[in-house]
């Protein structure tokens, strides 16, 4: 099966091209650039570089795949609609892994068994923080949104490996047996293909939102200058 995957959730943009055979991945080709902004304008001939460099075509394409969240909503709303769009145009199926799930994934490769325990919290802004749990390699718990505080609390007293741009903050008020690792991990293409594979594909593609735009409409004071 061969997989096209790209991921646009947090501070980063990727695309990889990956050839899966028998629980075996050979990634093809793989871009990875660290960004804060201009996310939009590089997804799209990200991934067209990056088939171009794969040695198949998009008709060798099986399943795309792409991160649905959490995240920053742009980058959240911009790779769902990316992996709508292209599912649409190629007649392709489209399946989704959460951001948090793709860096514990990638934590746990580079970790190795240092982290039985694994916490992702990344950074949500505004004193929050997108946290979810994991175990013995699975999900211990849903994406949560929450207080530093409050992610510690989650986490418990367990030794827990915390990963992400929140681990130093939520571990500083955690139990002591929590430490803070690989602050600067985010999601990777590559590991959304890996995650990917495993996802029975069907029903539509949802992005998964924690918290609301922090864009607003003006409300009731647009409504009244256009009605002067």
């Amino acid at each position: 099966m061969n997989v096209l995957a790209f991921d646009t959730c947090l501070g980063a943009v990727s695309a990889a091209v990956c050839r899966i055979d028998a629980g075996a991945m050979h990634v093809l080709s793989e871009a990875y650039e660290v960004r804060t902004t201009g996310h939009a304008e590089r997804l799209m001939p990200m991934i067209e570089e990056t088939v171009a460099r794969s040695g198949i075509g998009l008709d060798a394409i099986d399943r795309l795949a792409v991160s649905l969240g959490p995240g920053s909503f742009t980058g959240v709303r911009l790779g769902v609609a990316a992996g709508r769009a292209l599912a649409l145009a190629m007649s392709k199926p489209c399946v989704g892994v959460t951001s948090l799930a793709a860096i514990a994934h990638e934590a746990r490769r580079v970790l190795g068994g240092r982290a039985k325990d694994l916490a992702v919290a990344v950074d949500a802004r505004a004193g929050m923080v997108y946290l979810q749990l994991f175990k013995d390699g699975g999900a211990a718990s849903e994406p949560m949104l929450l207080t530093a505080a409050d992610a510690a609390c989650s986490i418990g007293t367990r030794a827990t490996t915390i990963v992400g741009s929140a681990a130093a903050s939520v571990a500083e008020v955690a139990d002591r047996q929590a430490d803070a690792a690989l602050l600067d991990l985010q999601p990777h293409a590559r590991v959304v293909a890996a995650l990917a594979a495993e996802v029975a594909a069907g029903g539509p593609l949802r992005p998964l939102y924690l918290r609301h735009p922090d864009a607003k409409l003006q409300g009731d004071k647009a409504l009244s200058r256009v009605a002067s």
